[in-house]
């Protein structure tokens, strides 16, 4: 059966997804023309050892203000490298890196985090889960600032498993109401919540910053997400590695951000490898600010949830997103894009190759457009034009492949191609309400599936967490 002329009309405007790419060369135009678009910080061969201002690397003497103060005077002058020194140095609240700014953390150095909330007082302007507010500030932070770095081969110990991390904000009357206040927008300057907070800081938050590097360090024990760019352009996060289980803590979570490379990265996390996010609700509709142009390569995931995974905060709209070369060990969902009724905006452009997965929980592909936490909104997001092609996976718990979209909004114009999974243990697929959906080559326990799947005649949900 050939396509239709809609499905290749809606594949050609993205510029022929669905070729097969085996090879560098053989990438799509756009990844080359978002690299092109990705400038690294460059720095003055300046050091400013941080043990001139006062710091010891004893675990207990807190070095915050000589880093902080090494940082300002570094900047002041043109800029170059913070560098930390071995051993354990102990920081006692928020780090703020200023333009032109390198923090170095060397091999053999662990920076160590207060674990007393107060300590990151007062309240910083942020995101949380997709809503602008007044929280604790973010472990290190570095605000509205050009040309910053976190590099080095040292550890980032969070230090949140005594308190950030047994904090439950989920399905709180605080959750419910900094919600209710994104949703009513209420002005941002009136959503403080300061030291009463049970929401946790992201651990690291260039906020609203242009050309950003995070390299080859290894993070620990975060409070909350790991790596949080917000309202960013030009990110590499390049060479980390993050071994953090606390519930929540999501690898790398680019948002209302631009132009992003992620790539020969180390990612066990307790919540999702990588989220792409851009807001919720009516707040990130008042914002109007998406995220776009996301590249991921050469990466190795496992995660108590999903592996990459769009949304479910993406109400101001996530579109240009390649990722290819990845291993995706145990997890829920492989390769996972959720919205619920109340988000709106679109998910689009998205190219996945040669992606390897061990296990999965629930499905290895995985399109939901009704995903749980709704509050009765009716303001469904729009899928369109998908290729995932080249992928191997072992044994789904439940599904292969489900994509379920909604009644008037179904999800449009995917190619799943070349794509072999061993086993499942209860469905192959799952399709509902999808337009212009296509198996090309797709075998599931070693049934080809058909290359125009047949819906399914009642909604099914997955058993996600």
């Amino acid at each position: 059966m050939k396509f239709t002329k809609r499905i290749i009309a809606a594949f050609l405007c993205v510029s022929a997804l669905a070729s097969c790419c085996r090879s560098s060369e053989e990438l799509p135009a756009e990844v080359y023309e978002i690299l092109k678009n990705i400038k690294e910080p460059a720095f003055r061969q300046v050091d400013y050892p941080v043990t001139d201002f006062g710091a010891v690397a004893d675990s207990v003497t807190d070095c915050r203000k000589a880093i902080n103060d090494a940082i300002t005077k570094c900047s002041d002058d043109g800029g170059g490298r913070v560098v930390l020194p071995q051993g354990k140095v102990f920081c006692k609240g928020c780090i703020n890196i200023k333009s032109n700014v390198n923090l170095y953390i060397p091999e053999g150095c662990e920076l160590i985090f207060s674990s007393d909330p107060l300590d990151y007082l007062p309240a910083e302007l942020t995101v949380w889960e997709g809503t602008e507010l007044y929280n604790y500030a973010s472990f290190i932070r570095s605000d509205h600032c050009n040309n910053i770095a976190i590099t080095g081969k040292g550890i980032i110990n969070g230090n949140a498993k005594t308190t950030f991390a047994r904090m439950r904000p989920q399905r709180s009357a605080q959750q419910d109401t900094l919600r209710q206040m994104g949703i009513d927008l209420v002005p941002v300057r009136d959503r403080y919540f300061g030291a009463r907070s049970i929401m946790p800081p992201n651990m690291i938050e260039p906020f609203g910053c242009k050309n950003v590097l995070i390299e080859g360090v290894t993070i620990h024990d975060s409070p909350y997400w790991v790596i949080h760019p917000l309202f960013c352009d030009n990110v590499t996060v390049r060479g980390v590695t993050i071994d953090s289980w606390n519930r929540n803590n999501d690898g790398c979570d680019p948002e209302y951000t631009t132009n992003v490379l992620i790539e020969d990265c180390v990612f066990n996390t307790g919540d999702d490898a990588i989220a792409i996010k851009a807001g919720r609700d009516q707040d990130a509709w008042r914002i109007g600010q998406k995220t776009a142009n996301i590249v991921i390569r050469n990466c190795e995931f496992s995660s108590k949830c999903n592996g990459l995974c769009i949304g479910s905060e993406m109400a101001a709209g996530v579109e240009n997103v390649y990722m290819y070369d990845v291993h995706i060990g145990n997890c829920h969902s492989a390769i996972y894009f959720k919205s619920n009724l109340d988000r709106g905006g679109f998910i689009r452009n998205v190219w996945v190759n040669n992606i390897n997965i061990d296990m999965v929980r629930t499905a290895f592909i995985h399109f939901e457009n009704n995903y749980h936490g709704g509050r009765g909104g009716n303001y469904p997001t729009s899928f369109s034009n998908f290729v995932i092609q080249n992928v191997k996976g072992g044994e789904s718990g439940q599904c292969g492949i489900y994509a379920v979209g909604v009644e008037g909004m179904p999800i449009r114009n995917v190619l799943v191609k070349n794509v072999s999974f061993d086993k499942t243990a209860e469905k192959e697929y799952l399709i509902m309400h999808t337009e212009d959906f296509v198996f090309d080559n797709v075998t599931v326990a070693g049934n080809s599936l058909p290359y125009t799947p047949v819906p399914i005649e009642e909604y099914v949900k997955l058993k996600t967490d």
